[in-house]
């Protein structure tokens, strides 16, 4: 059990990133403290989840620097895992500061996922972008479809970056789920379907005019962000099944 500095029960941590994805610092308190694991009132560092990794950066009180090397979701909290012991932090006030570079490479390849599974789901009837995983240099994503060979890769992957240098506006904001299931296509996996049955209220993603979809990661604004989408790996793991991975220049 994290030890407490004044926290009720019913404390959560507020999530910055949420509201401001382009947010780099912040001032927080440390609510709890053990060993290399803190928890804060508020914070922006992204906790890892649906396949984009935590941030990564800095907490600093008074004189000390801590690095962070990992951030992941407990119940409300976001807990913030250390370099080094930190149960002396209960209590005091720190700033945080994320690896904005990193931070920014995650965002555009989320928004570059997003972006190809729209232009998919609009062009190939029958198939589906089953998972994916991003990394700060590249992106991955698998897709179940009869007949999806590597031209045919070639030609999503282009069709994607023409649209996204079109320039659709990228928002984030909660619906309630009463007014979110009646969405097609908001949720495009059995698992995210039975989810969002579940929610009270369900966080999406619009890229204006293109796509929506519920989603918790982070985005960035606008689409001609993303910049240029190449091919960098095609993988032929069945009659259906294939693996992709893309790079961004």
């Amino acid at each position: 059990m994290l030890a407490q500095a004044g926290c009720r029960d019913d404390c959560m941590t507020e999530k910055l990133y949420l509201v401001n994805s382009y947010m780099k610092e912040c001032e927080s308190k440390v609510t709890r403290a053990e060993g290399k694991e803190v928890v804060l009132d508020r914070t922006v560092f992204y906790p890892a989840g649906g396949g984009q990794p935590s941030d990564v950066g800095t907490i600093k009180a008074g004189g000390e620097v801590y690095s962070v090397v990992d951030a992941r979701k407990e119940g409300n909290d976001v807990v913030h895992v250390l370099d080094r012991e930190a149960g002396g932090l209960a209590g005091r006030l720190v700033l945080c500061n994320i690896d904005w570079d990193r931070r920014y490479s995650l965002m555009r390849y989320h928004t570059a996922v997003h972006l190809i599974d729209a232009v998919f789901v609009n062009r190939y009837s029958g198939g589906q972008i089953t998972g994916g995983q991003l990394y700060t240099d590249r992106a991955r994503f698998d897709v179940d479809l009869d007949g999806f060979d590597r031209d045919t890769a070639a030609r999503l992957i282009q069709e994607s970056t023409l649209l996204g240098q079109e320039g659709h506006e990228v928002r984030a904001y909660a619906l309630q789920r009463e007014e979110a299931v009646k969405i097609a296509m908001l949720a495009r996996t059995a698992p995210g379907r039975e989810l969002l049955e579940k929610l009270d209220e369900v966080r999406v993603v619009e890229i204006v005019g293109v796509d929506m979809q519920a989603d918790g990661g982070l985005h960035v604004r606008d689409t001609r962000e993303i910049g240029i989408i190449s091919l960098l790996k095609y993988t032929n793991n069945g009659r259906r099944h294939k693996r992709l991975e893309i790079k961004l220049s």
